[in-house]
């Protein structure tokens, strides 16, 4: 599926605004936002955003507007290709140069002291530059969301969208660094290498085992905080999430059994995770066994699928095959949450009919609702490593901002993800990983 915008000129007369949108229902289009663009005498242009299949179906719907009389499509696009024009990001000066006076203060010769008492004292760095607000998002595209290995600049829209995030959210600067380097050494030692730009260290979009062997090499060599997001942020959300949807269905997760369908990244990090939350079992399935002994060592019993289903009281599926659940597989009283994107192992609605209490897809569980906060958090902390203790601090915080019937807290409140920070501060100091010497100065 996509959003299609289209920029029609209408007759400015009763009725063709209507006329234009029973054409794009009879093109069997989905309609959105509709924006006036200007209106004139004899005609009106606005901006029309409607959801299609694919850009076949968006060029069909342009013809039947273009029959009507009167009405023109100006043009028609994708508008995630619009929203992409130019790039998501840009590099800018907190206070720009005005005076003669301000040049010499940020550059030559002011600079030159700055840089000695950095010499000097290193932990001023985090005072005096960038590097404790700042966030490197490290890539090789090997396993770019549901697209595969398309390499790391096709993944590049992809790190753009975190960095924006991470602005907006979390206030700090995020930049992606796009490694060419599928083996796991050339890629360890090149994030080693630009390491001391930035505050932390976030991996992205790296395919298994390779990514949980970055992680804990990187881990081990450097002083910053480092994770791998689609193991651990969709980890924090995954068991927020859970936690919620227990409550909804009356069951207590910490006495229940929970079954996780698919150990790649993100099936390890969220049953890893529900293992360290206390959970009674965690049963765990994947018909490849590349990630087999690191679920293991994880807590994770391994089991054939019909044994996880049938025993679980919460199933988790991060499969990537969609409709691998059929409503008959579903167990009554059932918590599921189906979350391979776009198309689920099961739509909520068929579990639901099927007798599961509680379902949910991966609409609702997006890992944007982790990362900014959790890095933020570390960073203000000078944490040295994101611990088991940070993870659940933020779970916990994210479960108990719901709100009504919701499974997780919006993930546009921004007090959401200051909630998220503080909570994670708070668990880095109690965890004994906090450095108050290089921690974020208040923004």
């Amino acid at each position: 599926m996509l959003d299609c915008t289209y920029r029609v000129q209408i007759p400015h007369r009763t009725g063709q605004l209507a006329a234009v949108m029973t054409a794009i229902a009879k093109g069997d289009g989905l309609i959105g936002d509709v924006v006036t663009v200007s209106v004139g005498p004899e005609h009106s242009i606005r901006e029309i955003t409607v959801e299609v299949r694919d850009i076949d179906q968006a060029g069909q719907i342009a013809a039947l507007v273009d029959q009507l009389e009167g009405a023109r499509v100006v043009w028609h696009q994708d508008r995630a290709m619009l929203r992409h024009e130019g790039g998501k990001l840009m590099i800018d000066a907190i206070h720009p140069i005005q005076t003669v006076q301000q040049m010499r203060d940020v550059y030559t010769p002011g600079v030159a002291r700055v840089c000695r008492a950095i010499a000097d004292r290193p932990h001023l760095a985090s005072q005096y530059t960038m590097i404790s607000r700042s966030v490197a998002i490290c890539t090789n595209g090997t396993r770019v969301l549901g697209l595969g290995n398309i390499g790391p600049v096709a993944s590049m829209p992809v790190m753009e969208g975190k960095a924006v995030f991470y602005r907006q959210f979390a206030g700090l600067s995020a930049m992606p660094i796009l490694i060419d380097a599928e083996d796991v050494d050339t890629f360890v030692e090149t994030v080693i290498r630009i390491a001391p730009t930035f505050g932390g260290i976030h991996l992205e979009d790296i395919a298994t085992p390779g990514c949980f062997e970055i992680e804990e090499r990187l881990i081990d060599a450097l002083v910053q905080p480092v994770m791998h997001d689609d193991v651990h942020g969709t980890a924090v959300v995954g068991v927020a999430a859970a936690i919620v949807a227990c409550r909804h269905a009356g069951i207590e997760l910490a006495g229940a059994t929970v079954g996780q369908l698919g150990l790649g990244a993100a099936g390890v990090g969220i049953g890893a995770l529900m293992v360290d939350a206390g959970v009674y079992r965690v049963l765990g399935f994947d018909p490849q066994p590349a990630s087999h002994q690191r679920a293991i060592d994880s807590g994770i019993e391994l089991a054939d699928m019909d044994t996880v289903v049938q025993e679980a009281d919460v199933l988790v599926a991060t499969t990537g095959r969609p409709g691998l659940i059929a409503p008959d597989m579903v167990q009554p009283g059932q918590v599921i949450l189906a979350l391979t994107n776009p198309d689920p192992e099961i739509a909520p609605e068929e579990a639901r009919a099927a007798g599961a209490a509680f379902a949910a897809d991966g609409r609702s569980v997006n890992n944007v609702l982790g990362f900014p906060g959790i890095f933020r958090g570390a960073l203000a902390a000078g944490a040295k490593r994101i611990t088991r203790e940070m993870k659940l601090a933020a779970a916990r915080t994210l479960a108990g901002l719901t709100k009504g019937d919701e499974l997780v807290p919006d993930p546009l409140d921004q007090g959401v993800h200051d909630a998220v920070a503080q909570s994670v501060r708070e668990a880095a100091d109690q965890s004994g990983v906090s450095r108050p010497e290089i921690a974020t100065p208040v923004l």
